[in-house]
């Protein structure tokens, strides 16, 4: 039996942090960054660069959390609520969950309506059938072979955001000038908030900290807990880094190529346009890029689901019973014709009102040695979490005043 080396053992730590990255890449990421670019040009590029390094120290918060502890945020969360509270919280996160889902299913059935001219509800049901494929081969195979192929869907999705850059760079002067924080009138603070609350969001950071748990048991043998954490944070920087870089290229193409064009309001105008800009080709390449954005993201939000209710009821529920159950909102937009772009936008609005329950608590647990031990965070990482949670909280609250009001 060959023994793996120190080597292949660190290597094989590797890997939840990209697992949560796909999250950061969802159809609604595409919808936000797209038309930033396009009705923005460069002004928001900070904004995206803002919003990954948020994620990578919420990521990171999560991952210890789950590591020190060897349980999820849900699981903390359960072990220290009375059953009431467990319940309208299981309640709100689940409502989260499906609006999640809804975004990534819809984004999914544009995509095989873009590529194949699919109807949009059998799109819906194909994106969830295959998300549900993915759950149950890691169910069966284990955690590091759904990694693996989750991967995969990165590297596809890499490949199609990233064409638009090489067929039409960006200009290198203002890419740099939109570092400069500043806004263009209210729309644009909308959609900074859409940006950040997209980009942050409450299923991934209940998730993250159950991977980095169940990682422990199988891999972290030999290893103690600064030393896991070490490698944990080379997990969640170069993952979110990948994150990153695609969404700036969203936006940069989109201020490149897409900038002042009617019909980049929807992810179907988008392709239009950038098929008539960038050439068939890229488009095709976007179009398969977002499918694979949507089969991933939505594979990801069904086991943060499942996860959620496992570590606050102590319940769990067959996958196919979960998919079918969270799919049905989809299905329901798409058959009463409503705009799917619209649903898309107004799924992330329901989805900022998740974050402040997981950003929070994330932020009050990791900061309490009665929790974390040794291995409570520094007061300046939980003064620049604090910072965090009051940015991302005071942008969402920005985002449901601008939509509504």
């Amino acid at each position: 039996m060959l023994v793996p080396s120190r080597l292949a053992v660190r290597l094989g730590l590797l890997g939840p942090a990209f697992i949560a990255a796909v999250a950061y890449v969802d159809p609604g990421n595409v919808a936000t960054n797209v038309t930033a670019g396009a009705e923005f040009g460069y002004t928001l590029v900070w904004v995206v660069v803002l919003a990954n390094v948020m994620a990578v120290l919420v990521q990171y918060l999560s991952a210890k959390l789950g590591l020190v502890t060897g349980r999820s945020l849900a699981g903390n969360l359960g072990d220290r609520l009375p059953r009431p509270a467990r319940l309208a919280f299981w309640g709100q996160a689940e409502a989260i969950a499906i609006a999640t889902d809804l975004a990534e299913v819809v984004g999914g059935a544009i995509a095989l309506y873009l590529i194949f001219d699919l109807p949009l509800v059998v799109g819906a049901v194909l994106t969830a059938s295959v998300s549900l494929v993915l759950l149950l081969v890691g169910d069966a195979r284990g955690q590091k072979v759904l990694e693996r192929t989750i991967i995969g869907f990165l590297a596809l999705i890499a490949v199609g955001f990233l064409a638009g850059l090489v067929v039409a760079p960006p200009d290198a002067g203002e890419t740099v000038a939109g570092l400069v924080p500043r806004f263009d009138g209210s729309e644009s603070v909308l959609l900074a908030s859409g940006i950040i609350g997209a980009t942050v969001m409450p299923h991934v950071i209940y998730l993250h900290s159950s991977l980095t748990s169940h990682r422990v048991e199988r891999w972290g043998s030999g290893y103690d807990v600064p030393q896991l954490l070490r490698i944990t944070r080379v997990d969640v920087v170069a993952a979110l880094v990948v994150a990153g870089l695609l969404n700036l290229s969203l936006l940069l193409v989109a201020a490149r190529s897409l900038a002042g064009l009617p019909g980049t309001d929807t992810l179907t105008g988008v392709h239009d346009v950038v098929s008539s800009e960038l050439g068939a080709g890229v488009a095709l390449l976007f179009a398969v890029a977002l499918l694979g954005s949507g089969l991933a993201s939505t594979s990801v939000g069904a086991a943060a689901g499942a996860e959620v209710m496992d570590g606050l009821l102590g319940l769990r529920i067959p996958l196919v019973v979960r998919r079918v159950i969270t799919v049905i909102p989809a299905l329901v937009v798409l058959l009463l014709d409503v705009d799917p772009s619209r649903a898309l936008v107004v799924s992330q609005v329901i989805l900022s009102m998740g974050i402040p329950f997981a950003l929070v608590p994330l932020v009050v647990l990791t900061a309490r040695r009665s929790v974390m031990g040794q291995h409570v965070n520094r007061r300046s990482t939980t003064l620049a979490a604090s910072v965090v949670a009051a940015i991302v909280i005071t942008l969402n609250v920005a985002l449901l005043v601008l939509t509504f009001g």
